[in-house]
């Protein structure tokens, strides 16, 4: 099995550009990569939610890992989400990023109809037993909408292959309480990680060893510097840098990240491409909001 350590530090997630059609684009996929790998990135979270795996094919999806491990060459570990609505799908998607050079997976419990936890346990039980790569449970509730409880977390930390969880960051006075109550139910060696971009910094203060990143996709030195702080127990740090991502959370928070980096992407010229459909790009004046916010923290 590879390594753990996938599990560990910034993961940053990037968008997936695509045409019309679904198809990736290669060299802005590549472009997108590249700058990361070139800021040192601790791994890179590939085709979560912000990268659009649920609106790729599964042959995209695997030609987009194809393309990344290509790029990437080992220097960064990647790690593929295989989340799909049935299981032998998802089964077929992680043999499908293993044979592509991925280094880890994501899994999203991805259904329409409302999942029970032994439903997910199962899933997940059987989608780790089919390749040798660690698995991360992708605790996304707010496109899921399945929560895991820690009782379910604690379960599946149990079963072989699966070694990590991307939770959902809560505010930070809520946060030492609740990563202690998840931190003594888990093995020693099972990474807790955070997503949910204004909450990461707090997270890892409080214990968190990841931070599961959207901004970190597209900008990821200034999102080093407030993991690294972090990292350090530099509260202070923390607080001031959160600061100067406030505006750009808050635009996060109300007009959704994914849509925020694809326009932050394309305005920086780094993708021709635009959300797919049916998402819409951001207006004129929403686009100039998020440039602001993005212009702000992009030299920090």
């Amino acid at each position: 099995m590879k390594s753990r350590r996938s599990f560990r530090g910034l993961s940053a997630f990037p968008i997936t550009p695509m045409d019309a059609g679904g198809r990736v684009l290669a060299e802005d996929l590549a472009r997108l990569l590249e700058r990361l790998a070139a800021a040192s990135v601790d791994s890179i979270g590939f085709l979560g939610s912000t990268g659009s795996y649920m609106y790729l094919s599964r042959g995209e999806r695997r030609r987009a890992v194809e393309i990344a491990a290509e790029v990437l060459r080992g220097r960064v570990p990647l790690i593929a989400s295989v989340g799909a609505m049935r299981t032998d799908e998802a089964q077929a998607l992680a043999r499908d990023a293993e044979a592509a050079g991925a280094d880890g997976l994501l899994l999203a419990p991805v259904s329409y109809t409302p999942l029970r936890d032994e439903e997910v346990f199962r899933h997940y039980e059987a989608v780790a037993g089919c390749t040798g790569l660690p698995l991360c449970i992708y605790n996304n509730p707010s496109t899921t909408h399945f929560t895991f409880s820690n009782e379910l977390i604690a379960r599946l930390a149990r079963v072989p292959g699966i070694v990590a969880v991307k939770n959902t960051g809560l505010p930070a006075a809520d946060m030492p309480a609740a990563h202690s109550a998840l931190r003594a139910l888990v093995p020693a060696d099972f990474a807790l990680g955070y997503s949910g971009d204004w909450n990461a910094g707090g997270a890892v203060l409080a214990g968190g060893i990841a931070w599961y990143s959207v901004i970190g996709g597209l900008l990821p030195e200034p999102s080093l510097k407030l993991m690294r702080a972090a990292e350090a127990g530099d509260a202070a740090e923390v607080a001031r840098l959160n600061g100067l991502f406030e505006p750009l959370w808050a635009l996060f928070r109300e007009l959704s990240s994914y849509r925020v980096v694809h326009a932050g992407a394309k305005a920086l010229g780094l993708t021709r491409a635009d959300p797919p459909l049916p998402i819409l790009p951001l207006s004129a004046a929403d686009e100039a909001r998020a440039m602001g916010a993005i212009e702000a923290v992009r030299t920090i």
